[in-house]
């Protein structure tokens, strides 16, 4: 028989439309959770980007603390710097949705469905809430993960900074994300080939934090940033809130959404500041036209 010292701590149940602590496992109040959040200078909005429930989310959660700090910027992954003169021009009602689109270079550079993402984008269009493009080029991601950052001239590093080495516990974690995906035998078949891939999710890591400290630049400006970034980027505060950190900018909190009725303590701890519970009435939504060769400039 097994020792009773040993077993396992039961489940923490987690009923829908409810956040949950994951420094405790305790139920938090939704209305206590957005006044801490408001006070924060950067809260990450975790995703999986096919799920329209979690870009609803995402609009309720930037609703509430719009509500409480109108001074807000919006910063999202799906947009490389090279089109912010198209998102400027959107927000200031000079495009149509579909020139917007176009504009963006969206079936290019995403190519996920973009009616799952268009109330987000309608809302700081209407609100007046500036948004703000935070990926690079793929092909800065590409030269990096290949050759390091000391092969890419400062010129050509698309406006981002190296990225601080990854630590132990984020080698361990891509690791584990890559298993569970079914790619981990695929990244080790060849020696390197992790650290390549290491070296490029840091690139987008940096790249989003590099964006985002950059919008809290200026002397009278004090704005509450919402980062909309694929939840890879965010758990466990690795991935850009520790690139953050590293630029300076510590006053960050991540929230992410899950579907799951309960959690296993051990993993709950750690992962964010708050979790939502939701459903996920819709499946997932299907990719637009992307060519062959191409992958989306963001990563999952």
């Amino acid at each position: 028989m097994a020792d009773a010292h040993m077993a396992s701590p039961p489940p923490i149940a987690h009923p829908r439309a409810t956040w949950i602590d994951p420094s405790t496992g305790a139920g938090v109040s939704q209305s206590e959770l957005m006044q801490r959040m408001a006070t924060k200078q950067v809260v990450l909005l975790g995703e999986s980007h096919d799920i329209a429930e979690i870009h609803r989310w995402q609009l309720q959660v930037t609703t509430c603390l719009h509500l409480l700090r109108p001074n807000m910027v919006v910063g999202f992954e799906m947009f490389p710097r090279r089109v912010q003169p198209a998102l400027d021009r959107w927000v200031a009602q000079q495009l149509t949705t579909d020139e917007f689109i176009a504009q963006s270079e969206w079936a290019d550079v995403w190519g996920f469905d973009p009616q799952i993402y268009l109330p987000l984008f309608h809302f700081c269009r209407q609100q007046s809430v500036p948004m703000r493009a935070l990926n690079c080029t793929r092909s800065l991601v590409t030269r990096v993960g290949q050759s390091g950052w000391d092969a890419i001239p400062v010129e050509e590093r698309d406006s981002v900074t190296p990225a601080a080495p990854p630590t132990q516990g984020y080698r361990d974690y891509l690791s584990r994300l890559m298993s569970g995906l079914g790619s981990r035998d695929v990244l080790s078949s060849e020696p390197g080939r992790f650290d390549r891939f290491i070296r490029a999710q840091q690139v987008w890591d940096r790249s989003f934090a590099c964006a985002i400290a950059d919008c809290l630049k200026g002397e009278d400006c004090d704005p509450l940033v919402i980062g909309i970034i694929g939840r890879g980027h965010l758990e466990y505060g690795h991935g850009t809130p520790y690139q953050l950190r590293d630029i300076g900018v510590h006053d960050v909190a991540v929230l992410l959404p899950t579907d799951a009725c309960e959690h296993e303590a051990e993993r709950l701890a750690g992962l964010a500041d708050g979790v939502f519970r939701l459903d996920y009435p819709e499946p997932p939504s299907a990719r637009l036209r992307m060519p062959v060769a191409r992958k989306p400039e963001a990563a999952t």
